[in-house]
């Protein structure tokens, strides 16, 4: 039995053409499924845990399926894929609720920082001990997961200079998380930050990977990846999945397996950490990276390539290593936002480059849902 996995999927909605246009306030009331996020311009859905990759891969499916056919009865909107708002407006917020507290604080604090399209992923592990253990190997290799997944180079209608353009901007908070040493660690620290009011409750606690759970923080019962931006093809982010759910069931089966005890001290594997992420927000794939093990120079590629050699055979054992394939077409052809730019590069301007990624992603999902969906249901 393979690990559960979740996702919550957040994506913009908007134009055939790439202008973004928020409905997220009608979508949660008509579609099941769906949350809205205090911008109404993007909007998010939930997937059920599920073990399985391909009953996994329906899941992502249908509610975008649902999402289009909706979008259609609107008009003639669509979904559009990338992390950032590409062609504007990033200077006006648009409430989703006008009436929510915690939104009008979310807009008085971070304003647009936060109006993104990202990906979490979540994995089920039960024991706290060691779902403390996989937060900490996961944030300090956190980095990758973003070098794959980078799908935000642009802003208002230009290039930024960043390939996660979303996640050098995006607000990380509380400022700085220490690697958590043990769950009583985690709960001491987070009634101190919610004491201190450097988080506003419990969800407020946005850094690239951290403990959930149904009353957190003392109930726990999964692993939540937040750093990635959105991988909008779907076969892609079961990929990136993979990798995780192959290097957390290596973790569990390689007790000494855990940066606290094979690398330098906490505070200074947190400062590499965070300028590994920043990074790697900057050149995604092609970063210059230090690993947490001893410090050594790596380019974020290689170091993906590393991790899926060391990986594989846990997952060929477990019966998931054909998951794995679409990573190594990311790291051939480039991530979404290194495709992107060269198209740009290429003389596209961002207009055109949206207009078509929307087009592209529109068909591939039409097909995913008549060849695979189908042939599951029968």
């Amino acid at each position: 039995m393979l690990l559960p996995k979740g996702f919550e999927v957040e994506m913009y909605t908007g134009t055939p053409a790439g202008e973004i246009v928020g409905f997220s306030d009608r979508i949660v009331k008509h579609l099941d499924g769906f949350v809205r996020e205090p911008d109404s311009r993007n909007v998010e859905y939930i997937t059920a845990p599920i073990c399985s990759y391909d009953r996994s891969l329906c899941a992502l499916l249908r509610p975008r399926q649902n999402l289009r056919k909706y979008l259609k009865q609107l008009g003639d909107y669509t979904i559009v894929p990338g992390s950032t708002l590409s062609l504007g407006d990033s200077q006006r917020f648009y409430r989703s609720d006008p009436n929510n507290p915690y939104h009008a604080y979310i807009e008085e604090t971070y304003g647009t920082t936060v109006v993104t399209a990202s990906i979490h992923i979540n994995i089920g592990i039960e024991d706290p001990e060691e779902l403390m253990r996989a937060v900490r190997l996961v944030r300090v290799e956190a980095p990758l997961y973003l070098a794959l997944s980078a799908s935000s180079p642009f802003l208002d209608g230009e290039a930024t200079g960043y390939h996660s353009t979303r996640w050098h901007l995006f607000p990380k908070t509380p400022p700085h998380v220490p690697l958590f040493e043990s769950h009583a660690h985690y709960i001491r620290w987070t009634e101190e930050q919610l004491e201190a009011g450097t988080m506003k409750n419990v969800r407020h606690l946005w850094c690239s990977v951290r403990p959930n759970g149904d009353r957190r923080p003392y109930s726990l019962n999964r692993l939540e990846l937040r750093i990635c931006d959105l991988i909008v093809n779907p076969i892609a982010l079961l990929g990136v999945t993979a990798l995780l759910e192959a290097r957390l069931w290596q973790m569990m089966e390689t007790p000494g397996l855990d940066p606290l005890l094979l690398s330098a001290a906490p505070e200074d594997l947190v400062a590499l950490t965070d300028a590994n992420e920043e990074a790697v927000a900057a050149r995604s794939l092609d970063a210059e990276l230090k690993h947490w093990k001893d410090g050594s120079s790596i380019v974020a590629r290689d170091w993906v390539e590393e991790l899926y050699e060391e990986v594989w055979p846990v997952a060929k054992r477990l019966g998931f290593s054909c998951f794995l394939s679409p990573l190594k077409k990311i790291l051939r052809e480039g991530n979404t936002a290194q495709q992107w730019l060269r198209q740009r590069e290429a003389g596209a301007d961002v207009r055109q480059i949206l207009r078509e990624a929307i087009a592209q992603t529109n068909r591939q999902e039409r097909d995913l849902e008549d060849k695979i969906c189908q042939l599951l249901a029968g």
